[in-house]
């Protein structure tokens, strides 16, 4: 009889495992979602005094609040529930090391671009939709409503912004998520470490509109990840796609602060819009060209004892995870839990 080696013994221990990953995982979205809160109570707090400060600087300092609350904060604490250091060994910098086929990873933005805003314009479809079948406003509407940053006519709070969206944004999560999150649960599935981590990235952005369109370049990033086995082009790509959107901000801002019959300006504001709607239109089809690909495409399973789809029922069943959504829940709905329970 051929001898046969069982796996029962280490499913256990692998068990565990997996869910004391997917506990932390949670109780850190909870001081995430914890630290918004705050920063949308400090934000109030600062309107009150708005009449005594000048704008420009009641922006900055406001901004400075939010990248110390809704980054620096959950990040840190991440760093030390997952004990980052020590798996890293201190040399972080081996994370962003430059991947060989770098152009080609590059090669799948158009693919990337088309899936996420195209998933981004069905939301605003869906919408419109509603607000058509449905008499009057209602609350699926006004959730799927697309979220929009604070106006200001301010070139140097602009430029803040544009900052944060460009550059503190993509590094900041792309180490957090595909980082820490990934690197914590590839060890039970690259898949199941793309799909988790890819619907944190969503949850992260506070907003119905946005988690759909989000979680969908997460989950594009999260295979650039495993195919690259690097931070470097991934963050890029991200710093790229929010580039769009700070363009889209700085041009609608500058109609302002010049003049909205300005015909040079709202040229350049229609030609660029017009471009990305273009570009989206491409990479939908690009992306739907290369599906027989990325369904023939194998990703590792370094944990076959247990089904993906177990997998991620423990992961909802974890407390921490069930707070967590609690608490995504009640940013999505703008506070309307906690004004409920208050």
């Amino acid at each position: 009889m051929e001898n046969t080696v069982s796996t029962e013994p280490n499913k256990a221990p692998k068990l565990r495992g997996y869910k004391v990953v997917c506990a932390k995982l949670g109780l850190s979205m909870c001081v995430y979602f914890t630290c918004r809160l705050l920063s949308g109570r400090t934000a109030k707090l600062l309107e009150a005094v708005s009449g005594q400060i000048d704008p420009a600087l009641l922006y900055l300092i406001h901004s400075l609040i939010v990248v110390i609350l809704v980054y620096v904060i959950p990040l840190l604490v991440t760093m030390f529930i997952f004990k980052s250091n020590i798996v890293y060994k201190g040399n972080y910098r081996e994370l962003y090391k430059k991947p060989r086929r770098l152009a080609r990873a590059f090669g799948t933005f158009p693919a990337m671009f088309g899936l996420g805003y195209g998933i981004a314009l069905l939301t605003l479809l869906a919408a419109f939709l509603i607000s058509k079948f449905t008499d009057g406003q209602t609350m699926i509407e006004d959730l799927l409503r697309p979220t929009t940053l604070e106006p200001t006519t301010d070139m140097l709070s602009i430029l803040t912004m544009v900052f944060l969206l460009v550059v503190i944004a993509p590094v900041f999560e792309e180490f957090w998520v595909r980082g820490i999150m990934y690197d914590a649960l590839k060890p039970y599935g690259t898949g199941i470490a793309i799909l988790i981590s890819s619907l944190l990235f969503g949850l992260m952005h506070g907003s119905l509109y946005m988690l759909f369109y989000t979680t969908a370049f997460g989950l594009a990033l999260g295979y650039v990840r495993y195919a690259t086995g690097s931070l470097f082009t991934v963050t890029i790509l991200h710093a790229i796609i929010n580039s769009t959107s700070a363009m889209t901000l700085f041009l609608s801002t500058l109609v302002q602060i010049t003049d909205e019959e300005n015909r040079i300006v709202n040229t350049v504001n229609v030609v660029y819009l017009t471009a990305v709607l273009i570009l989206i239109i491409v990479g939908v089809i690009v992306f739907i060209s290369k599906i027989p690909a990325i369904r023939k495409f194998k990703i590792e399973n370094s944990w076959t004892e247990i089904s993906p789809w177990k997998k991620t029922a423990w992961f909802f069943v974890s407390v921490p995870v069930i707070i967590m959504l609690v608490l995504a829940f009640n940013e999505i709905t703008k506070d309307w839990l906690l004004d409920l329970i208050l």
